[in-house]
């Protein structure tokens, strides 16, 4: 495809027949057009082609490109005004395949930066399959179906404080910025009175989505291993949160709601959160689908709460053998009884949290007000689930009575 695409430029360049699509007044001081800009452009292409073959790098960065162009502005403005009177191409000259190739290897904060050259790139930067694969890069393994539906929720709620306010059209610089399309540095600055800048961003694009979550102002539901920072009480554990994300530790800020009450977490690394696996909230018990299939040595999730008021949280354990058991592998016959031994092993032995038995047969919920109350059981499949539970494992069994 680069092959191609420096070649098409080559031609373009060649060619005397082709005219550049004027910019408006307001853009033609930014336009990307001239022959002096598509000779540098096909030379870099080249050179950059080179050096990612050579390297294994990635081949181009238009970013880098727009960056170095920029510092020529000046030396070629009184060429570019010669050629314009005779008619040169423009990067919008492109057909779309070149044009998208190009727009698809950059980053989101070279998207932005493209996206302030004119109206017809602004547009084209904001399509929503660009930043779909950003969307799914960075935040595939922690932003679910659950945080999907807060979202359009949100923009809901938004679309009807608009309609409900009815506020009057901007004016001056500020109309030009609702124009616009703002890199993050416009994003998250703050004005001297405390009003942040906002863009014309649709508010339901994936694009207005990911800069909400990198600046932080969206609020997104997802779980946390081992809450508050490992808490002995909580190890081997993962509890549902409210998240939100710093950009500049590259960490998340969650809240937790117990008991009617909201308590927090800082400095949350990427590697302890997860998607919900499933759809059951956690003030709700899971419908156990898979109690008549398991073994001893089977890893589960179970839930697990403290008393009626407080939500469940996913507990990681084993399914263990029966004591009178006398045998294991093929001489193994707990699995024929009705009666499931679930083992905790991150705890000392002897502890009241190491064991816990259920029936199942009648498993719904078993438990009291001082040992806590065991709900609905996930038998865990995945290779990945099973491995990611072990590289929490503390590094001390944990002593709690």
């Amino acid at each position: 495809m680069l092959y191609f695409l420096i070649s098409f430029v080559s031609f373009l360049i060649l060619s005397k027949s082709f005219t550049s699509r004027p910019f408006s007044s307001g853009e033609r001081g930014i336009k990307p057009g001239s022959i002096g800009f598509w000779g540098s452009l096909s030379s870099w292409l080249v050179s950059r082609l080179k050096k990612g073959s050579t390297t294994g790098t990635t081949p181009f960065s238009f970013f880098q490109f727009s960056l170095g162009m920029s510092l020529k502005k000046n030396s070629l403005v009184s060429k570019v005004e010669s050629e314009e009177e005779e008619g040169n191409v423009s990067l919008l000259d492109l057909p779309d395949l070149p044009l998208e190739c190009i727009l698809e290897h950059l980053s989101p904060a070279e998207l932005c930066r493209v996206a302030t050259v004119c109206t017809s790139l602004r547009d084209r930067c904001r399509s929503d399959h660009l930043w779909k694969k950003h969307m799914e890069r960075k935040w595939g393994k922690v932003f679910g179906d659950a945080a999907y539906r807060q979202w359009k929720w949100h923009v809901a709620s938004k679309n009807r404080e608009k309609i409900s306010s009815n506020p009057h059209n901007q004016k001056g610089i500020f109309a030009f910025l609702r124009g616009g399309f703002l890199p993050f540095i416009w994003i998250k600055a703050k004005s001297e009175k405390g009003t942040e800048s906002s863009s014309s961003l649709p508010e339901d694009s994936i694009a207005a989505l990911y800069l909400s979550l990198e600046s932080g102002k969206f609020w997104f539901p997802a779980q946390v291993y081992n809450r508050e920072n490992g808490h002995a009480g909580f190890m081997l554990s993962c509890y549902d949160a409210q998240l939100c994300y710093d950009s500049r530790s590259d960490t998340f800020l969650a809240r937790y709601s117990p008991h009617g009450r909201w308590t927090t977490e800082e400095n949350i690394q990427w590697d302890r959160l997860r998607v919900p696996p499933i759809a059951t909230s956690p003030h709700a018990l899971h419908i156990s689908d898979c109690l008549d299939d398991l073994r001893p040595g089977d890893h589960i999730e179970i839930q697990w709460r403290r008393n009626k008021e407080f939500p469940y949280g996913w507990w990681y354990g084993v399914i263990g053998h029966l004591e009178q058991c006398q045998g294991h592998g093929n001489h193994c016959h707990c699995h024929y009884n009705d009666i499931v031994i679930l083992e905790f092993t991150q705890y000392t032995a002897g502890s009241r949290w190491r064991q816990t038995v259920i029936n199942r047969k009648h498993h719904i919920e078993k438990g009291n007000e001082i040992d806590g109350f065991y709900g609905g059981i996930r038998k865990l499949h995945s290779k990945e689930e099973i491995a990611r539970w072990k590289n929490l494992w503390p590094t001390k069994i944990v002593i709690h009575d």
